[in-house]
């Protein structure tokens, strides 16, 4: 059993446990890791701080929103960005993303409640080259991963199989 005394990195099992139940919480940032509170999934941060990824996780999901997608997809989408190259410049572009919702009056960019206005800052921004790196990557990132595609109703590439003309491809019948 654990014990509630500190772990190496500073937050006891108790200190996780209630961040991940305070009320409203998306991610549960600690020093070098993220969580989800309601999902089974939780990463390490290795070159960006935890507060960075986890606003880039909510940016992926306000880019390129499914409601059926879990948000260890978008983890998985935006994962390659947390490296000593990437760093820099996901830093820098989440600090404009910090300052632009400071410009609407908020703390930053994960403290703005309605998805409609994110997507309002994420407007604002559309053109900076920050924006269109993630956005580009993101379509790959996330749509190329095979767990997602069930969800999607995509069965994968049919031309190991011979095609789609013989698997089904005429088989509708609602004209």
């Amino acid at each position: 059993m654990m014990s509630d005394t500190a772990s190496p990195k500073g937050l006891t099992r108790r200190q996780l446990l209630s961040r991940a139940t305070a009320a409203g919480a998306s991610f549960v940032v600690g020093a070098g890791f993220l969580a989800a509170p309601d999902a089974a999934w939780a990463m390490e941060t290795v070159a960006l701080k935890p507060e960075t990824m986890a606003t880039l996780i909510q940016m992926a999901r306000d880019i390129y929103p499914h409601d059926k997608v879990g948000d260890e997809y978008y983890v998985v989408a935006v994962k390659g960005y947390d490296n000593a190259d990437a760093a820099q410049g996901i830093e820098a572009g989440i600090a404009a993303l910090n300052a632009a919702a400071q410009g609407k009056g908020h703390a930053n960019y994960l403290s703005v409640g309605w998805e409609r206005d994110r997507v309002a800052i994420l407007r604002g921004m559309q053109d900076s080259p920050f924006f269109q790196q993630i956005r580009g990557n993101l379509v790959t990132g996330l749509y190329n991963q095979k767990a997602v595609w069930p969800i999607f109703g995509y069965e994968g590439s049919s031309f190991e199989m011979g095609g789609y003309l013989e698997r089904g491809f005429d088989d509708i019948n609602w004209l």
